[in-house]
């Protein structure tokens, strides 16, 4: 009779677990977007908006799927309309090319040289494009899923730190790639659970450990020198330096695994100076994906089911 009683005590224990509701939506200032940024002429197809970066003279430059959707398994055939957008600092269209090239793009970035770097999941490869759109390299074996020095597994982003190519790949690999500019293979380190995004400053290389809730902080060898996880659990898409050590951080997804878009700035200590929410009204309305810098200091973040980039800037007690 004892064990019994017991066993429904146990029983009525867990059924109250589960039931439990999960903890509120951490509780931060929203923070302002301009909601005229960018022009989008009529017509265009625009849409699961994926990643953004800036080049030296301050254009924006934008990846797209046109409304093609995140579904697995992924299709098969290119997405038709185009998928990069280059956008003046005022927002206005500069230039559009990228139809027929990509699956499911993930990544973009500009290097020194003005370079576009682009990583496709589906293609299972990563890309290098003249600012006019012509491909000058490829690197991986498409459509083919390894870990080695020819393939990748879902890279995700690209950063570069002097003559090296850092690829965070990715979804299905567990590792940080390195290549010279030119796609020659390197080395590769880490273990990550979805390496989601990588950046460098002059002392650290950086990277999105995406589902283990946590940004892992490396020395230019490669080194790990701190392991920070995100408050609440929180899970980190982006990520770039602010310099002297600090860092700024989009949170698409909280502990509670709720979509969102939450900016965290975190001092050179590890400890958060601010956080901010720049989410759509409604539940599950946004997911921030992917963040630039502009040297002018307006902040540029994608948001995949919003189907947007917006611009905002920090404010001034945030950004001394």
């Amino acid at each position: 009779m004892r064990r019994a009683l017991a066993l429904l005590a146990v029983l009525a224990l867990a059924a109250c677990d589960v039931a439990a509701p999960p903890p509120p939506r951490e509780d931060v200032p929203v923070l302002a977007v301009d909601t005229g940024w960018p022009t989008i002429p009529a017509g265009i197809p625009f849409g699961e908006v994926s990643a953004v970066d800036v080049d030296a003279e301050g254009n924006v430059w934008v990846l797209h799927r046109a409304g093609r959707v995140w579904e697995e398994p992924f299709p098969t055939t290119p997405i038709t309309d185009p998928t990069v957008f280059k956008f003046a600092p005022d927002g206005t269209l500069l230039a559009q090319w990228g139809e027929g090239l990509f699956i499911m793009p993930h990544g973009l970035s500009v290097d020194d040289a003005g370079k576009v770097w682009i990583t496709d999941v589906a293609h299972e490869q990563v890309f290098r494009f003249s600012p006019e759109g012509v491909e000058e390299l490829a690197i991986g074996t498409r459509g083919v899923t390894v870990q080695d020095a020819t393939h990748f597994g879902r890279p995700a982003d690209v950063a570069f730190l002097g003559d090296r190519v850092l690829v965070a790949d990715g979804y299905v690999n567990t590792r940080v790639a390195e290549f010279s500019p030119e796609g020659k293979f390197i080395r590769d380190w880490g273990d990550f659970k979805v390496a989601h995004a990588v950046a460098v400053d002059e002392a650290h290389i950086y990277v999105a450990d995406r589902e283990n809730a946590r940004i892992q902080i490396y020395d230019h060898d490669a080194k790990l020198v701190e392991s920070r996880v995100s408050p609440a659990g929180n899970h980190t898409y982006s990520l770039k330096p602010l310099g002297g050590g600090r860092l700024l951080a989009v949170e698409g997804r909280d502990g509670a695994d709720r979509k969102g878009a939450v900016i965290r700035i975190y001092a050179a200590d590890g400890s958060v100076e601010a956080s901010y929410d720049i989410s759509l009204p409604g539940e599950d309305a946004s997911l921030g994906h992917d963040l630039a810098i502009g040297p002018d200091g307006h902040i540029y973040v994608t948001d995949v089911p919003g189907g947007r980039v917006v611009r905002f800037s920090l404010p001034s007690n945030s950004d001394e």
